[in-house]
């Protein structure tokens, strides 16, 4: 017999796949067949989808809410499209598009529309993460350029550290005894010093 799943995505684990689930109950799926998964789309690498995929047999169906639940890379979404409906030989339902459905129109003129719909979603999909990607970008730029920093903060240099600073300046101890002094990585005492002396310099 046939079995129906579905499959939900979201890009964090913070992030509520409520909305999906609740259109996919409606659409008469059973939660046991669902397979949800807390990741960025950028490629089909998820755990869930890839079990999920293994599970497929020929003439299941698949429902999504939308295509990007399914992906965001163009170029991957259209490839794993055509792997599901022409070697699985699933069917593929896309909720939020109707004309993204594999049941209909299986002749060649429905199959030719449902391939138009799909890379037009695709670019779509890919198109808005590539924007996401520059807004973050941006925002970033705009922010450092305000002064907000960015990472961990630094833990405070110890209170000798600009007599060990001269020390390792003048030679008379190595770098690596500096930093054991410091109790820091070789590498963190370098730019730690190298950011003292700039400073002492500014």
């Amino acid at each position: 017999m046939n079995k129906v799943y579905g499959y939900i995505r979201v890009s964090t684990r913070e992030q509520n796949e409520d909305r999906q689930l609740l259109a996919l109950r409606q659409a008469g799926l059973s939660e046991k067949n669902l397979f949800v998964d807390k990741q960025s789309g950028k490629d089909f690498q998820r755990p869930q989808y890839r079990k999920m995929v293994r599970k497929l047999k020929k003439d299941d169906l698949l429902y999504v809410k939308s295509i990007d639940r399914l992906g965001r890379n163009y170029a991957e979404i259209l490839e794993q499209w055509r792997f599901l409906t022409r070697e699985k030989g699933i069917d593929i339902v896309v909720l939020d598009m109707p004309l993204l459905d594999t049941r209909r129109g299986k002749d060649l003129m429905g199959t030719f529309l449902s391939d138009i719909v799909l890379q037009v979603l695709s670019f779509v999909a890919e198109n808005e993460r590539s924007n996401i990607r520059q807004r973050q970008a941006e925002g970033i730029a705009a922010a450092r350029a305000r002064g907000v920093r960015f990472g961990r903060p630094s833990a405070p240099l110890p209170e000798n550290f600009p007599q060990i600073c001269r020390q390792w300046k003048s030679g008379s101890i190595s770098g690596t005894e500096a930093a054991r002094m410091c109790g820091m990585p070789l590498s963190s005492f370098r730019y730690r010093a190298q950011s003292y002396e700039a400073g002492q310099m500014m």
